[in-house]
């Protein structure tokens, strides 16, 4: 029997990584998990967040190095891949907005620092949504993807000590071209597992492929596996990690036929079971974490730890331990999320709005369009913005005003000036949770105040609000939403309204 717990505050320290999905995570040994880029809000990232697992601590390392453009590290990215050698992260491909990226970067995780790699050989073409693996300690193995043009088929292996990437050719049957797929090195053989392509539906389907191994003189061959068990279903955008003896698939995303097209999520665990050769449904006690894909999921020991993702409409950003029965934790009571692990649906700056009118077009048509549409949609004041509270119906707040006054004023309007006095002065180390949401919710009626006041009608409020820095909270539905590190930005912000 296995457990889904929520983590909480007393499982790390340190700076948690922010919401995002199409990252990528790779353990670096057993001493580290490394998570990088991804996107939140159309807003593409390029930041590196460490867990340091023997020290429970989360941090973000400065790094040095610089590539062609004279930059630090990758440029922002998402659904780029990553896999790690030794202490070593290697990173290609992904993309930023509409543009489709092909450069190649390693990261020495020892002394932390970025170098972009000249390569040679049969160079891949720019992608993003491919997937690769690890070779032995060498090579890296890397299958499909999306050029922009058309879904991928092809497979390159890379010598990362003579940097020369070589197309393999292939005989017999192939894989139907797919991208948002997962593969994996099970001993010998390559795993490739579902994804999506050539504008048919989402695949469910399992392909080996052999001639991988240096001195096996075997011809590189696909062979499609169809495995007795409880088979997952169809899917994207999906993790698999390594447990052992079996493989763990989790989360993705499906299709729920022509009428409801492309909305379904899953947060399901099937095993492959390498010693019988069979799928099984890993047995869970509890209640999941939500469905998700463009997830990342790491297995530290016997544990699995996933993060983020996007299910539609929500970007992720919260932590999930998954553990077997014996664990300490279990049998851990359940939490209400924690300001730590947040999950977003709108909360950072607008950016990268402007992706090119030209990939709209290609529109309906293009059925990687639709899943494009789906991880790149943008909260609106309409769909996704907070649920407006008028401060006369706003208990919480009336009655934080009437025990902060108590004994000194009988008056509503002196109690609410005296909060938000409080909150004008108060130390953000000092403010305590449960005034949180009704701070929050004092903060966005002063903004929509404001903008009324100003004459601007909806539309232009929600352009306005997507073009600007500050007001970054507005959108927020509930304080749950925000992290420790959030507070102090929020009070600065909520500050500059009261004395506007």
């Amino acid at each position: 029997m296995y457990y889904w717990i929520r983590a909480s505050s007393s499982d790390f320290s340190g700076s948690l990584p922010p919401p995002r999905s199409g990252h990528t995570s790779v353990n670096i040994g057993k001493s580290k998990v490394i998570v990088f880029g991804g996107i939140i809000d159309k807003r593409f990232l390029n930041d590196i967040f460490v867990y340091d697992i023997e020290n429970k601590i989360w941090f973000q390392p400065e790094c040095t190095g610089s590539g062609a453009d004279g930059k630090i590290g990758p440029s922002p990215r998402a659904f780029h891949i990553a896999v790690s050698i030794d202490c070593h992260m290697f990173i290609f491909g992904g993309r930023c907005g509409g543009e489709r990226l092909g450069d190649f970067w390693v990261l020495d995780t020892d002394i932390w620092q970025w170098t972009e790699l000249t390569s040679f050989g049969d160079l891949p073409s720019t992608r993003d949504f491919a997937a690769a693996a690890v070779i032995g300690n060498q090579k890296i193995v890397m299958y499909g993807g999306w050029d922009g043009k058309k879904w991928l088929s092809d497979v390159y292996v890379l010598d990362t000590i003579s940097l020369e990437w070589m197309e393999l050719s292939v005989t017999g049957s192939l894989p139907p071209p797919r991208c948002g797929h997962t593969a994996t090195m099970v001993e010998k053989r390559l795993l490739v597992y579902g994804g999506r392509g050539g504008g048919g539906p989402i695949m469910g389907d399992l392909w080996a492929l052999k001639g991988l191994i240096d001195g096996e003189n075997e011809t590189p061959g696909w062979t499609q596996l169809k495995l007795p068990g409880q088979a997952p279903s169809a899917r994207c955008g999906h993790t698999i990690t390594s447990g052992g003896l079996y493989l763990l698939l989790f989360g993705g995303h499906g299709t729920g036929g022509w009428l409801s097209r492309y909305d379904i999520f899953y947060n399901d665990c099937i095993i492959l079971d390498r010693v019988s050769a069979q799928w099984k449904r890993l047995p869970i006690h509890n209640e999941p974490p939500p469905a998700r894909a463009y997830h990342s999921m790491a297995a530290i020991g016997s544990r699995h730890l996933l993060f983020g993702g996007f299910d539609g409409k929500t970007t992720f950003g919260d932590l999930w331990w998954l553990v077997a029965e014996g664990d300490p934790i279990a049998k851990r009571p359940a939490e209400s999320p924690s300001p730590n692990v947040p999950i977003s649906k709108g909360l950072t700056e607008r950016k990268n709005n402007d992706l090119s009118n030209q990939e709209e077009k290609q529109g309906e048509e293009d059925a990687i369009l639709e899943l494009r549409k789906k991880l790149e949609i943008s909260a609106t004041l309409s769909r996704s913005g907070p649920q407006m509270v008028d401060v006369l119906e706003d208990k919480e707040f009336s009655e934080l005003a009437s025990r902060l006054t108590e004994g000194k004023s009988n008056s509503e309007k002196d109690s609410k000036t005296a909060l938000r006095d409080h909150w004008k002065n108060v130390d953000p180390k000092a403010i305590r949770l449960k005034e949180l949401g009704p701070l929050l919710r004092d903060y966005q009626r002063m903004i929509l105040h404001q903008l009324k006041s100003e004459g601007l009608d909806p539309q232009r409020m929600e352009s306005y609000l997507q073009a600007r820095e500050a007001h970054r909270y507005y959108h927020l539905r509930s304080a749950s939403q925000l992290r420790m590190a959030d507070i102090p930005k929020l009070l600065e912000d909520y500050k500059r309204l009261l004395s506007n």
